[in-house]
């Protein structure tokens, strides 16, 4: 019994000898270069990897291709390369410069930031040509009362209450204004500011708590062919031009000239006869 159970003891001694070997073999197998590269390569996958999708950004609003004035407030990609982007917009001009600072202009909560795009040849001549104030003054209320589109809506009734002046007068003023193609009656309460000489492109219109904001744009050079196509109106208005005001101050300094000299000329013949007595 007990050489039996030595034997049995041997015999495991032996097998677990042998165990103990085998992994001393599998060990530095393992640690061989060329199993080392087995391993690694049984740990890529054979499928082919699959990048992960980017996060999807929010897609920014594209130049317009026909609206210049808005093109300043819409936000653009970052350019990388000038020559697709002037290839893609061929009508503008491309030029890098400062940043643009916001325009002050004097204003009111109901009226914000509004101006007009006035001539200032325009201004020149009027300020020369006209002697009496009332039509200036008539005509820089029609202008700080265009709306986009450069249409006054105005009845000479409330001209008169703004200008505190009579109606008569407002409406012989008026009349002479529009002889020169200035401005020309659209409707009844309704004038039309002629576009080269003053033009409101655009106005904010602030919202209420029942009416939301709203934007309105006019481009002037739609308003100039809406004019011209009307034949029914004046050749002035549809073609202006005030090289007839430019003549008549020329004339009106050479009458003036004129009379100054009489009038010197009067003056020193009287003088000579008081001496001569």
């Amino acid at each position: 019994m007990k050489g039996g159970d030595l034997s049995l003891l041997g015999g495991d001694t032996t097998r677990r000898n042998v165990s103990q070997t085998d992994i001393y073999v599998g060990v530095a197998d393992i640690l061989l270069p060329s199993k080392i590269s087995e391993v690694e390569s049984s740990l890529v996958s054979s499928e082919p990897q699959r990048r992960r999708p980017a996060p999807k950004r929010a897609p920014r609003p594209e130049l317009p291709l026909d609206d210049e004035i808005q093109a300043w407030s819409k936000p653009v990609q970052p350019v990388e390369d000038l020559d697709s982007i002037a290839r893609r917009y061929p009508r503008r001009q491309l030029s890098l410069s400062s940043e643009r600072k916001p325009m002050e202009f004097y204003d009111t909560p109901e009226r914000p930031k509004a101006f007009s795009m006035d001539s200032l040849e325009f201004f020149f001549l009027i300020a020369q040509y006209f002697r009496e104030a009332l039509p200036l003054r008539l005509i820089l209320l029609m202008i700080a009362c265009q709306k986009a589109g450069g249409q006054i809506r105005l009845t000479q009734e409330e001209m008169s209450t703004v200008l505190d002046v009579h109606r008569g007068k407002i409406n012989e003023a008026l009349g002479e204004v529009m002889s020169h193609g200035i401005v020309f009656k659209v409707r009844r309460g309704v004038y039309q500011f002629n576009p080269p000489y003053s033009y409101r492109v655009a106005e904010f219109i602030p919202g209420t708590e029942l009416v939301e904001a709203e934007y309105v744009q006019v481009d002037q050079d739609k308003a100039i062919a809406k004019i011209r196509k009307d034949e029914s109106l004046p050749q002035l208005v549809r073609f202006p031009s005030l090289e007839h005001m430019r003549e008549a101050i020329e004339e009106l300094r050479k009458k003036r000239a004129e009379e100054r000299a009489e009038r010197r000329l009067a003056r020193a013949q009287r003088q000579e006869e008081g001496s001569a007595q």
